[in-house]
């Protein structure tokens, strides 16, 4: 009888044996099929990240959700919950504040010096020092050439009057904007120069993290 039990001990450990190596082949299966192009390498929740130029502030980034993914070619950062980017000027001031619903940030292997930002979804771009705000739906920002562009429908509010129409460049920092196919647009022909803004964002503080 003790020998029957060692048998059957045997037989036993080396079916578990088997069914493990099993499992565990299908598992090994199932991450050689994995397709890292769809699926994170890396899930970031609330981020808030700053990056500097020479010791001071350049750009601050807030998101709900960041997830990097990767391809053959690129590397690429997707925001699917929203974004908001605050450039800030030499000065060190709050100059510009870009905000959308979705947004990628991707760079290239084979040129790590060439990098693109894409924002899709209630685009809104406000410069804070000239008090004018871009509204559209999809905008691209290359910082290689320190410039933002579209070729959506843009809506352009400043203290001279209102714009809208098709296509629009600017400078990264939303300076000098220029709307191609602009269409029933108007100006204020009278303004009073006496009239004194005040920048109540960079009074208070920017660097302050906006509560949710």
């Amino acid at each position: 009888m003790y020998s029957a039990a060692k048998t059957i001990l045997r037989i036993a450990s080396v079916s578990a044996l088997a069914i493990l190596i099993i499992s565990c082949r299908g598992k090994l299966a199932q991450a050689d099929v994995l397709d890292l192009s769809v699926t994170p390498v890396q899930t970031v929740d609330d981020m808030f990240a700053i990056q500097s130029n020479n010791g001071n502030l350049d750009l601050r980034l807030e998101a709900l959700v960041m997830e990097r993914y990767e391809t053959d070619t690129t590397v690429y950062e997707s925001f699917p919950k929203g974004v908001e980017f605050y450039g800030y000027s030499a000065d060190g001031l709050l100059e510009t504040v870009i905000v959308a619903d979705d947004a990628r940030h991707i760079t290239w292997k084979k040129d790590k010096d060439r990098e693109l930002f894409e924002a899709f979804g209630n685009v809104l771009i406000h410069n804070v020092l000239k008090q004018e705000t871009m509204e559209t739906d999809t905008i691209y920002w290359d910082r290689d050439r320190q410039e933002i562009h579209t070729d959506c429908y843009v809506k352009m509010y400043s203290p001279q009057g209102f714009m809208q129409g098709y296509g629009m460049r600017s400078d990264d920092r939303a300076q000098n904007a220029i709307l191609f196919k602009p269409f029933n647009s108007y100006g204020y022909a009278l303004q009073d120069t006496t009239v004194v803004v005040i920048d109540s964002v960079n009074f208070i503080g920017p660097l302050l993290k906006r509560k949710r």
